[in-house]
């Protein structure tokens, strides 16, 4: 890069945000700032909507942080029968694919097939052969690779820590893996260069209609000030928090959604050393487990594995899910199980629990117990005063799930839907246009270029402007200073927790090198932020006591946690 190369301007901006919210009328008005709720605000901006979008905590705060990372349809999905759930993801998952290139990577999966005493047993190779072919031409193969059968040899090299006696042969097939909160802030970006005003750390706290009809949405901001926001429609889509936001519009809580707690723990790639996805089985469970390398070293090694997801139904607060030591004892289980070193919660680095928003079934509906059995499906409704919901769904489906929604917006406003159609099938995301992927590029080029796209020359800017922003945010991760700095500059912000865990993903890597990081990235950011030395003290010491949180919680039982929480006024 030329030393000429100028840094891009902010198009997300806090300041403008507010002061575009207090003095403009909105056609649609979004509630969360998730993945569906950005996914909304793009739709409808590229419709060429008036819109605005409010989030109570930081963008992609809740669940949309803390998915597994792929973007997939899901083969479990079609072994339940499921089929046209599993078309449509894997449809979405190429027009993802297209539209945001450097966000989604193909990521190859293996299925082990083991013997004696093997939890898969031999005798079911054929017929998950068979659901393979089946998910590939639902629409697998559209990723531009067929699954295969890999002979015991070969599959032992992808994870050379399985028990090589029991192995007979694997499957292996492909998918796509991505930051949920980078496909968040890319959404984000979209939407705001798209004319949309969105501002995250700004809580509705009212839902109203004046006399003619138009939506007054009171909203405070995280530094307190008041806002009446104004507009034609309003959608909620906030996720687990949706009935919450249904209450404020129609006076009492719906209890529609039934959470699903979903973990994962990080582990040193070392000790179980898989160059590629691989599928476990839960002993005892109908379930398995993804079990996935993470941050590449380039020389086909990695730093980190991650394993989940767990799928429980959650009674506690949906404020602060926590991975308690019920969780990570369930995925140590199923990991031991199938690689012959034993790790244990000595060696877990870093947890994260999300809520998956799943929809209640209808009185008329036949479902168990267990929430791995609820639908992926979205469900759009409509309240009374006009209010649109959207929940469910997955993050593979968001823009599907986002087009249906402001479908219900055009109708309900009665507009055109020859002018006002859908525009988001091929629009490519913030850092699409003009990316192409290369296999020349070092390490560290392959790491911005896969966050941050064509705007990795923004990183490179800075650097070049100050030398020191190309050192290392966190010994040990792949991060540089220059990109905390960016992600205050150009991505809105807001606390240390923000770029420690979402613009960033140190927090989910390894919790104690982020704790022990924390102070001086605090100090990095501080005079861009405006932070005095004591409000450098307050960050640093809310972001230990995330962690703080964290580690107490995987001490304690699922029912003790939850016990916890219900005692808290």
């Amino acid at each position: 890069m030329s030393n000429s190369t100028p840094l891009s301007t902010p198009i997300l901006t806090r300041a403008r945000a507010l002061q575009n919210l207090s003095h403009e009328e909105f056609d649609v008005v979004v509630v969360g700032g998730g993945v569906t709720g950005l996914g909304v605000a793009v739709d409808a901006a590229s419709r060429g909507l008036r819109v605005a979008l409010l989030e109570r905590h930081d963008f992609s705060s809740g669940t949309s942080s803390k998915s597994s990372k792929l973007i997939h349809g899901g083969l479990r999905y079609l072994q339940q029968g499921d089929v046209r759930l599993v078309y449509e993801a894997l449809h979405e998952r190429r027009r993802l694919r297209s539209n945001a290139p450097h966000l989604v990577q193909v990521l190859p999966f293996m299925i082990p097939i083991v013997t004696k005493d093997g939890l898969i047993k031999k005798k079911i190779a054929r017929a998950l052969g068979s659901a393979l072919w089946m998910y590939d031409l639902t629409g697998g193969w559209r990723i531009g690779k067929f699954h295969r059968r890999l002979n015991a040899k070969a599959a032992y090299k992808h994870l050379p820590t399985m028990p090589k006696d029991r192995l007979a042969s694997a499957y292996l097939y492909y998918d796509a893996a991505a930051d949920d909160s980078r496909i968040c802030i890319s959404l984000a970006q979209t939407a705001a260069q798209l004319g949309a005003t969105l501002a995250n750390w700004c809580s509705v706290t009212g839902i109203e209609k004046d006399s003619v009809g138009t939506f007054l949405v009171s909203a405070q901001s995280h530094e307190g000030d008041a806002l009446t926001v104004r507009a034609k429609a309003v959608v909620n889509a906030s996720g687990v928090w949706a009935d919450d936001v249904r209450k404020l519009d129609e006076g009492k809580h719906p209890s529609s959604i039934r959470p699903a707690k979903g973990v994962h723990i990080t582990v040193p790639w070392n000790l179980v050393r898989n160059d590629i996805a691989v599928v476990i089985p839960v002993p005892k469970d109908k379930r398995s487990l993804f079990v996935v390398p993470w941050v590449p070293n380039g020389d086909g090694t990695f730093q980190y594995t991650y394993i989940g997801t767990t799928d429980t139904g959650y009674e506690g607060s949906p404020d602060n899910p926590q991975c308690t030591k019920d969780d990570i004892d369930y995925v140590l289980r199923a990991l031991n199980a199938s690689i012959t070193n034993e790790i244990t919660h000595k060696d877990v680095l870093a947890v994260w629990a999300g809520l998956r928003p799943l929809v209640k079934p209808d009185e008329n509906e036949s479902i168990g117990e267990r929430t791995a059995d609820l639908s992926r499906r979205h469900r759009v409704s409509t309240s009374a005063s006009g209010v649109i919901t959207v929940t469910g769904g997955k993050l593979t489906t968001y823009r599907e799930m986002s087009e249906d929604t402001i479908d219900a917006v055009i109708h309900q406003l009665h507009l055109s839907d020859k002018k006002y159609r859908c525009q988001t099938k091929n629009l490519p995301l913030h850092g699409a246009r003009g990316y192409r992927e290369s296999k020349s590029r070092t390490t560290q080029q392959l790491h911005l270029a896969q966050r941050f796209g064509t705007f990795a020359t923004d990183i490179e800017a800075l650097i070049t402007a100050q030398p020191d922003l190309a050192q290392p945010l966190i010994d040990g991760l792949p991060y540089l200073r220059a990109e905390a700095m960016y992600a205050v500059t150009h991505e809105m912000a807001f606390t240390l927790d923000d770029v420690l865990s979402r613009r960033t993903r140190a927090l989910l890597f390894n919790r104690t090198a982020a704790k022990n990081a924390a102070r001086s990235v605090a100090e990095l950011i501080a005079p861009q932020m405006n932070w005095s030395e004591s409000d450098i003290n307050n960050q640093v010491a809310h972001f230990h006591g995330i962690c703080a949180e964290e580690e107490a919680a995987g001490l304690v039982t699922e029912s003790e946690f939850v016990a916890s929480t219900k005692e808290q006024p």
